[in-house]
């Protein structure tokens, strides 16, 4: 999308509505969000809508990275503990390796 042919009210309703998206279980538009709307937020000169702008773009990066280490650390430790959860994990697993221990 190219946002600089875009005007800026409509700049923060696509802002607001991708941060609004995210509190939907759906972190990647928080990341969108942050990525998209940066240089509008912190490199540009001042506009009125800027101030909201920035308010949406901080808490989007904000929720993006905590979704990311949450993530991340479930990874780690649903790889590491699998196998000895037994049942939970095999029924947690979708595709059960084979092979042998």
């Amino acid at each position: 999308m190219d946002l600089s042919k875009v005007k800026d009210d409509r700049k923060l309703e696509i802002c607001r509505w991708y941060y609004k998206g995210g509190w939907a279980f759906l972190p990647f538009l928080w990341a969108v969000n942050f990525v998209w709307f940066y240089k509008d937020a912190f490199q540009r000169p001042p506009f009125e809508e800027q101030k909201q702008i920035r308010g949406y773009v901080i808490f989007s990066g904000i929720g993006a990275l905590i979704w990311s280490i949450a993530l991340t650390t479930w990874i780690i430790i649903f790889q590491k503990y699998r196998v000895e959860w037994g049942s939970v994990g095999d029924e947690l697993t979708f595709l059960i390796p084979s092979g042998s221990l």
